[in-house]
């Protein structure tokens, strides 16, 4: 079993409902175990801006799934509750996105481990800080991330978690 944390987005229609059947279905999935989950968060849209802001948050799990087996898994749980891709970082059901994967590395066209943009996104890297704070990633603890891209970016902490 590897450790694997999941970036969690939604903003449309009932965001946090969102948030908490996308994490009912991954935990019906075998060789998937849901550990815990950091607090959600509303975040204002990065690149397309015309649209509502983001309930986000970070699934830890542990999983026995190989890295492109867990992507369709997110994929497909993704085309269950509604996603529709129309719009490059535009308004979702749910966005499922694999950010750390044990120690894989993985460059694809498919698939980017450790996610390419987690020292870039405050609605990543606030929440990830949560679970996994002492992390080092591009030099710095998550935790530093997070107080540097929590400065940069509106981001508010709902209080609230998933389980």
């Amino acid at each position: 079993m590897s450790k694997a944390y999941i970036g969690m987005g939604s903003n449309l229609g009932d965001t946090v409902g969102y948030l908490k059947q996308g994490l009912t279905e991954l935990g019906k999935v075998e060789g998937v175990k849901i550990i815990g989950t950091a607090f959600i968060y509303k975040t204002e849209p990065i690149g397309y801006q015309d649209q509502e802001w983001f309930a986000n948050t970070v699934a830890e799990v542990e999983t026995s799934l190989e890295p492109l087996k867990l992507l369709k898994v997110l994929q497909d749980i993704e085309t269950k509750l509604g996603r529709v891709r129309i719009i490059r970082w535009g308004p979702r059901t749910l966005d499922l996105d694999i950010l750390l994967l044990g120690e894989e590395e993985i460059h694809t066209p498919d698939l980017e481990i450790p996610h390419p943009r987690i020292t870039e996104r405050a609605f990543v890297a606030v929440p990830l800080a949560e679970l996994v704070p002492e992390m080092l990633l591009e030099g710095k603890k998550v935790r530093e991330w997070a107080e540097i891209l929590s400065k940069q970016q509106k981001i508010t902490c709902t209080k609230e978690k998933l389980c």
